[in-house]
Parts: C-alpha cells; structure tokens; sequence
C-alpha cells in the first residue's frame, strides 16, 4: 500500500508569506479527512517538493501539530500521525462531557436571543439534510452545533479547551468511518436545543449527558469492531431510556 504522502491529491502549491499556517492547515485536513492515518510518516521533504515550498515551513507546521498532540517526534525518523487507542477514546470523552455539561449551563444563562436563534438555525438545518449531502458534511454540521453552544457561554478559556479535542474527535470519526443515523442522532440533539432554547439548565444538561454517552459508546464499540483493544467499559451513569 503506498503510502498516503505520494498522493499528489493531498497537497496544493501555494505561494503566500504565511506559509506555515497554509500548511498547517492542509495537515489538518488530510489527518482529519483520514488521508494521513495514524501512524502514517510527515515525510517533510516530499511534502514541500509537493507544495513547491521549502521544508522549513513544513517542520514548523509539523511542531505546532506536534504540540497539538496531533503528531508525535520520532527520534531521526522526523514526524508521524499519533495513534489512537481505547483508552484514549475513553479519556477524550469523559473530558469532552465535562465541557459540555459546563458550556451548555453557562450558555441556558448567559447566551442572547439572537444566539438561541442561531442554535435553532443550526439545528434545522441539522434534521433536513440534502440526501446528497455528504457523511463527512453532516458530521462538521454536528460539531458546529456543540462548538456555537460552547461559544455562547461566553467562556473563551472553556471554548479553547473544547476546540482542542474536536482534532482528536475528527480524527477517531475518520479512523471508524462512522457512519450515522442521523434521524436518531438528530432526535438527541432536538432535545437538547429545546431544553436550552427554554434555558432549562438541568434538562439541557441531562439531555447533553445522555447525547454524549450514547456517542461515545458508538465510537468505542466501532473502534474496537475495527481496531480491537478493549479496555473495561465506560461507566453509564444515565440510561438512554431516562429522557423524557
């Protein structure tokens, strides 16, 4: 199999003086798409061959990655894409609940009309999906919807923290090719919008709780369907049927 960094497909040329963040961002693109698996080698100076740069720029980009925990040093092998295990599936999770519990109870308090508005907007646009639209398409309109909800509770170190797991999130989702009900997934979603649009703090938290957990469930028994690696299951600590 080749491998994924000699697909000419992934790279654009670019001419521009900010070219770390350019390339930075076309990283995150192919790592989060899956083109750049975990455990796939950043070989920098085919990278920058590619994009008709210096390789400079390509090992900044791949440091500041590095740092993201996206990418981890190989002592003289350079850069490669982390690897993902169940337990780290397991630890994502339990902190991206934490967050969310937190956000949406700051955002039932403190968000606007006009962000409720946008959260009512996002969502519809959410359960009514053209057939053609993509899977991967869906997916950046659910994690829209959590990061607006992060970001209406008004706690710019909270919603920092919250965009640094999207990466790995995007990254898990890639690895499985999740593939959604999205009726289903949108029916847990709706009960979280109304509970905060009615700024229902205890039922929005309990809604986020019982959407998340039923997330992570999916994801891990996917990973481990695929990947293997099982550790102990995470704790429920409320059941499905529980929503009212």
């Amino acid at each position: 199999m080749a491998n994924p960094t000699t697909d000419t497909a992934l790279f654009e040329s670019v001419e521009t003086p900010d070219l770390v963040d350019l390339v930075e961002a076309q990283l995150t693109r192919a790592i989060v798409d899956g083109k750049l698996p975990p455990g796939s080698r950043i070989v920098e100076a085919d990278i920058a061959r590619r994009m008709g740069i210096s390789r400079a720029p390509v090992r900044e980009a791949a440091r500041r990655l590095e740092r993201q925990g996206v990418l981890v040093a190989r002592p003289r092998h350079g850069f490669a894409v982390r690897t993902i295990s169940v337990q780290e599936i397991d630890d994502l999770y339990e902190v991206r609940i934490s967050i969310e519990l937190t956000s949406i109870e700051l955002a039932c308090r403190k968000a606007d009309d006009a962000g409720l508005a946008r959260v009512k907007a996002l969502f519809d646009t959410m359960v009514r999906p053209s057939p053609a639209t993509p899977q991967d398409e869906r997916i950046a309109t659910d994690l829209a919807l959590h990061t607006l909800i992060c970001e209406l509770g008004g706690n710019a170190r909270l919603l920092r923290i919250f965009m640094d797991t999207q990466m790995e999130l995007r990254m898990i989702i890639a690895l499985i090719n999740a593939v959604d009900d999205s009726a289903a997934v949108a029916a847990t979603h709706g009960v979280i919008v109304d509970a905060l649009l009615r700024r229902d703090t205890l039922a929005a938290q309990k809604a986020m709780r019982i959407h998340l957990e039923y997330a992570w469930e999916h994801v891990r028994a996917l990973f481990v369907e695929q990947h293997g690696d099982a550790p102990l299951q995470p704790r429920r600590r409320i059941e499905l049927g529980a929503i009212a």
